[in-house]
């Protein structure tokens, strides 16, 4: 691929530690080169792919529906494959009590092609942990993992390199301030080798308001997290203070300086964007029906 003078090779190798596939480029132009390691994200390795097409099932239902159910005075939302009730991974009934929910998990099973892609569909996924709970985890052990993101939260690093460093600046300071002035706390990014600051108040200020949403809520709330690594832009989506295109573009913006220098990989860097926002968005939603 041509990039403005320069030859850019992409090419797939096999780490013959992990037997998984890395990827290399390759970037030569006038009188310089350079050999670039690029790590191919997990879920793009070809050992991984062949192992969720060995797990995907035949599609074998035709219709899918939406059918509420009265219990002890509470409306709930089940589905039905061919008139048969889904059931979660433990084999308990799939049930949810926000209509909106069902409907768009509903969505998610009919946009199923030959095979079911789990993977890819969030809002069942994060339903289905709801209702199981296979690790017996409480919300409070949510709200400490999501804590743990607060001291390596992807815009509280700020970088050297000037360009870098004048649109993070412009870009993430400004959601920094906000998220103080919401929570009444104090926080000093980082720049350079030293640690991000926190005011004595900052952990217990930020616990105090995720153990106001309920379980489900939380864990739409986690699984924004750990698809972005960032406390403060997921905490933003979920107050309405930014987009779901905006919060995905702010985690990546190291990402985006780098490929507008060097230019874009276009299979990897286009799905991995497309793959985040899906999830992002899946957490944002499930947070917001979750807590209406």
């Amino acid at each position: 691929k041509s990039l403005n003078g320069w030859c850019v090779l992409h090419f797939l190798c096999r780490n013959s530690r992990t037997g998984q596939f890395d990827g290399m480029m390759f970037v030569s132009g006038v009188g310089q080169s350079l050999l670039r390691r690029v790590t191919t994200p997990s879920w793009l390795q070809f050992g991984s792919v062949r192992a969720m097409s060995a797990r995907a099932r035949k599609r074998f239902y035709k219709n899918v529906a939406v059918v509420s159910t009265s219990r002890e005075g509470q409306i709930d939302f089940e589905l039905t494959l061919d008139n048969r009730k889904l059931k979660t991974p433990l084999g308990n009934e799939f049930r949810v009590d926000n209509e909106i929910l069902a409907h768009s998990v509903a969505t998610e099973w009919a946009a199923q092609k030959d095979y079911i892609l789990l993977s890819q569909m969030h809002l069942t996924g994060l339903a289905n942990v709801c209702i199981d709970n296979p690790t017996n985890a409480k919300k409070e052990d949510l709200v400490d993992h999501i804590l743990n993101f607060l001291d390596t939260d992807t815009i509280l690093f700020f970088g050297e390199e000037e360009t870098l460093l004048a649109r993070q600046v412009e870009q993430w300071q400004p959601l920094i301030d906000w998220f103080c002035e919401r929570h009444r706390i104090e926080i000093k990014a980082s720049r350079g080798l030293a640690p991000p600051e926190f005011s004595p108040n900052a952990r217990d200020a930020i616990r105090k308001h995720l153990m106001s949403y309920n379980y489900r809520a939380i864990n739409g709330f986690s699984f924004g997290v750990d698809s972005i690594k960032s406390l403060i832009l997921t905490a933003a989506l979920v107050d309405r203070r930014l987009a779901v295109d905006e919060a995905v573009k702010l985690s990546r913006l190291e990402l985006e300086v780098q490929t507008e220098r060097w230019g874009n990989v276009e299979w990897a860097h286009d799905l991995e964007l497309y793959d985040t926002t899906a999830r992002v968005a899946a957490a944002t939603m499930f947070v917001h029906l979750s807590s209406s």
